[in-house]
């Protein structure tokens, strides 16, 4: 186990990054203090993991220097990184699943000879007892739930000798309950004198384990305040610069009618195993169904069972009481099924092309955008295009530019767009906002209200807990592929549902 080089003060001064075409960081200071937690805020594209891949030594910055207590220190690499007492657990776990957590922990350790795995084991043992992150450093990771991956990701750095964590998104695939324990584990850290960068779109986290906040903007620092002077409005405003709604107005569901009924649907998952076990669920036209879970529950096959991309094993799906269980997904979009699915850039757009090409590629063989049957109509794509464009707010240079150069938030409100210019009458959002800004957020939270009023059924699949309180009207939790309770959502609390997403029924919370 590397013995842990105590960092008293961290600075990054002046740091300067630039792409071609792009000033990603602009003159940025930055400092982190021993024994606190900084948090690290910003839009989509403000600077934010650019700023720590330069921390981390991924990027060398253009202009500006880093001081580590005080002592101007250059990180070519993340080796230099680690030496200098700085790890980083990224937001996807860098982890390999057939191997164990001690073999993990040895990758990329340098050796002489041979690496003592039982040594690496017996000093994780101890980091596990002493922080209370308990994982067997003798499973492999495959093994193991999401929650205690990330132990593994904070133990590895911790064994290496970090005084300084860097944690990107760290809650995003936590329950409530494997968040509140993350907590109790970081204020223990701090306590023996180690820094962390918390880096989050989650502002209430924010504001319960910070000491200080950093906004970044278009690559420049909006402010640095203490967490005790911040606001959920304050900090948002900061980062988007404009106010930002958190609380939307809502009108009592105005249920038009059953929309959706899928009765014991068994499917499998991509591993082969049964990923839906008799699912049965029903929706209704005017109202938003939050569907909670932590990922790797089923979530992913439902939404691809609704949409006609996964076969199933038993069972029947009917769309305003039309039996569609053998339906192609083309007659499933005919019929009025919309899909706004969990990965964007691999299900939902092709990154090589245009914003038009992906706005049509549902309707592409449909009027107005062929003639004759055959031939594009150019001309009716691009206004098409425009006009969602201008609606939606999404910001690209023109109708011809590859999707692959906007940002996410502008490529889901594309996709959003697109799925929703057909008037749907049963619309499947899968993580509408994972990776979204908070104003991006707010715009896509407002499009789904909007469906909602006209009518349309939104089956709401999110592991965003706050998002499913702000916009569904009932609330299912699925776990181990089945859905354990479905309620109203003012009869429910978050602890409640973490509860359930955890294993426990709706009887017993």
């Amino acid at each position: 186990m590397t013995n842990t080089q105590r960092i008293e003060t961290l600075e990054m001064r002046g740091i300067v990054k630039r792409f071609p075409g792009v000033l990603a960081v602009d003159h940025l200071d930055f400092d982190v203090r021993a024994g606190e937690i900084h948090a690290l805020l910003g839009e989509n594209g403000a600077g934010k993991s650019t700023l720590m891949k330069m921390l981390y030594g991924l990027y060398q910055p253009d202009e500006g220097s880093i001081l580590i207590n005080e002592r101007a220190t250059r990180i070519r690499s993340p080796q230099d990184a680690i030496q200098q007492g700085i790890g980083m657990v990224h937001q996807h776990f860098m982890l390999v699943p057939s191997l164990t957590v001690a073999e993990n922990t040895a990758l990329g350790m340098p050796s002489r000879w041979q690496l003592n795995l039982r040594q690496i084991a017996r000093g994780l043992s101890e980091l596990s007892e002493r922080y209370n992150l308990k994982v067997n450093p003798n499973l492999p990771i495959w093994q193991l739930s999401v929650g205690e991956q990330q132990r593994v990701e904070i133990l590895r750095a911790l064994y290496r000798g970090a005084a300084l964590l860097i944690l990107d998104e760290p809650t995003a695939v936590l329950t409530p309950q494997e968040v509140d324990d993350l907590f109790v584990i970081l204020h223990r850290m701090i306590d023996d004198g180690r820094s962390i960068i918390f880096i989050s779109h989650k502002l209430h986290e924010v504001l319960s384990i910070s000491q200080r906040v950093t906004v970044l903007r278009s690559g420049r620092r909006v402010d640095t305040i203490p967490t005790s002077q911040a606001t959920k409005p304050l900090l948002a405003e900061m980062m988007v610069g404009r106010p930002v709604v958190f609380e939307y107005q809502r009108n009592a569901a105005q249920q038009s009618g059953e929309r959706l009924r899928m009765e014991r649907i068994s499917a499998l998952s991509d591993r082969g195993e049964l990923g839906l076990k008799e699912v049965s669920l029903t929706l209704y036209g005017g109202e938003i169904v939050g569907l909670a879970g932590v990922s790797g529950n089923g979530q992913s096959e439902l939404a691809q069972v609704i949409a006609g991309l996964r076969a199933i094993k038993g069972g029947s799906i009917w769309l305003d009481g039309v039996d569609m269980t053998t339906h192609t997904p083309r007659q499933r979009h005919t019929a009025g099924v919309s899909y706004v699915p969990e990965e964007r850039m691999v299900d939902g757009a092709i990154k090589e092309f245009t914003v038009a090409e992906n706005y049509i590629l549902q309707d592409h063989g449909h009027a107005p955008y062929v003639r004759a049957g055959v031939l594009l109509n150019h001309t009716a794509i691009r206004q098409a295009c425009e006009q969602a464009i201008h609606k939606y707010e999404i910001k690209t240079p023109t109708t011809d530019t590859p999707i692959k150069s906007l940002s996410g938030g502008n490529i889901q409100k594309l996709i959003l767009a697109r799925e929703l210019a057909g008037s749907p009458r049963l619309l499947i959002a899968a993580q509408p906002t994972r990776g979204v800004d908070v104003g991006a957020t707010e715009y896509i939270h407002r499009r789904l209200l909007e469906e909602r009023a006209k009518g349309t059924a939104i089956l709401l699949i999110s592991e965003d807990l706050d998002e499913i309180f702000a916009l569904s009207d009932r609330i299912a939790v699925m776990y181990e592929g089945r859905i354990v309770g479905v309620m109203p959502r003012e009869s429910v609390t978050v602890r409640q549902i973490g509860q359930m997403m955890a294993g426990a029924t709706a009887d017993a919370v």
